[in-house]
């Protein structure tokens, strides 16, 4: 009589093709190294993922959350998936027929109900979930293979002439096509020509700066904030393919737009919660956004405190410094930090908040706060440690607040 066959199925954890915009946040936050890429595409090494799901809540377009159930042995390998296009479909698994149990159990994913399993709290530092009372988001309506086109109704340069950070304020209108947007969501421009190896270039994100009814109220349009690229990370002399692209449109240009993104960093919706927002550069795209519909909604009724803490280089590299200023003191409690003002000491954001340490710190006691950081990946550090310092120092437990932050959808970051 023959004995049962061993054999051992596997959750396969794949990257959709179609939808990743090669980011690379994925590969950055994986733990164990189990995503890498090439020119084409990013993928997951099916016999180093033990599916822990830390790259998953961080990813912009959810094309991380992707898994099929196949035989170990029959796992897609690294090589095939460098040659998709599409993912492929769920296949049926042809089973021995004198296979007994499965020896491995299906690994990573989620089950049933759609909860992660293997996740730890700590891998992620901000929220998974957004805001209990914000609107529900659309996401990826339009794709790679099938984007949609706006025209450029707007470009305006938001620094002085004379400074090395040349950001620009791009308007793009949708017409009669559906593009529906929240406050803190991304889309993704698709750049026209092609990379070195043939294929066309992949999308670049970019964060929407206005609020839901259009950069102007009643339009079907959004607002970009985008900074000319001209050194790559080395300092290296450099031009940003889809940033120059955007930042030399002329009104009346198409472009091609995939998206929206994201589903978790949104603001809430109740009138009375209070927003503290972190930003440098052109990280306050969506904190604009937000003030911008919590500025609208004002006369409606709107009562919870918004707090900014902005920094950049000088004040003539801040974007928005002109508009912002002009805002209400009673609407908006506004703090900018300049790094690099001659004859001044460098002043960072985090520095901006210990100085506000007492406000802050009454922020951190309200259940209606909700804090949005956004900007360059190196702020992230400096911005928690100094929530933790602030708190400390003011009788709340950190460790313990962080954990309730993120569990209620009220601390979301979104560094790059």
């Amino acid at each position: 009589m023959n004995a049962p066959v061993s054999i051992e199925v596997l959750k396969q954890h794949l990257i959709d093709p179609e939808i990743c915009i090669r980011c690379n946040t994925c590969e950055e936050t994986c733990p164990i190294d189990a995503i890498q890429h090439d020119d084409t595409n990013y993928v997951v090494m099916p016999d180093v993922c033990n599916g822990c799901m830390a790259c998953v809540p961080p990813c912009p377009t959810g094309a991380i959350d992707n898994w099929r159930t196949v035989l170990k042995a029959d796992a897609w390998s690294v090589d095939e998936q460098y040659t998709w296009d599409v993912l492929p479909e769920q296949g049926t698994m042809a089973l021995p027929a004198t296979a007994g149990p499965a020896t491995g159990a299906m690994t990573g994913g989620s089950d049933g109900d759609g909860e992660a399993q293997g996740i730890e709290v700590d891998t992620v530092r901000g929220a998974v979930v957004p805001p209990w009372s914000a609107a529900r988001p659309y996401v990826n309506l339009y794709t790679h293979r099938n984007p949609t086109k706006a025209t450029v109704v707007g470009n305006y340069r938001l620094t002085d002439e004379g400074t090395e950070s040349d950001i620009h304020h791009i308007v793009l209108d949708f017409g009669s096509l559906p593009f529906p947007v929240l406050e803190g969501q991304s889309i993704g421009i698709l750049p026209p020509g092609s990379a070195a190896d043939g294929r066309a270039h992949h999308a670049r994100q970019y964060s929407i700066a206005s609020p839901r009814d259009g950069e102007r109220p009643g339009y079907n349009n959004v607002s970009l904030t985008v900074k000319r690229v001209t050194q790559d990370y080395r300092g290296n002399a450099a031009s940003g393919v889809c940033s120059n692209y955007l930042c030399d449109l002329k009104k009346g240009d198409v472009v091609n737009v995939i998206g929206p993104f994201g589903s978790t960093f949104l603001m809430p919706n109740h009138p009375d919660s209070h927003l503290l927002m972190i930003c440098t550069g052109t990280g306050s795209a969506p904190m604009r956004a937000m003030t911008e519909y919590r500025r609208r909604r004002r006369l409606k009724g709107a009562t919870g405190k918004l707090m900014l803490f902005f920094g950049a280089r000088t004040k003539a590299e801040l974007p928005y410094f002109g508009p912002l200023t002009n805002l209400p003191k009673d609407f908006i409690d506004t703090n900018l930090a300049f790094s690099r003002t001659p004859g001044e000491r460098k002043r960072y954001v985090q520095d901006a908040m210990r100085e506000r340490a007492v406000d802050v710190a009454q922020l951190l006691r309200d259940d209606g706060t909700y804090i949005y950081v956004c900007g360059l990946k190196g702020m992230e550090d400096g911005v928690l440690q100094s929530l933790k310092d602030i708190a400390d120092q003011h009788g709340l437990e950190w460790n313990a607040l962080w954990q309730r932050l993120k569990r209620e959808g009220r601390l979301h970051l979104e560094t790059y």
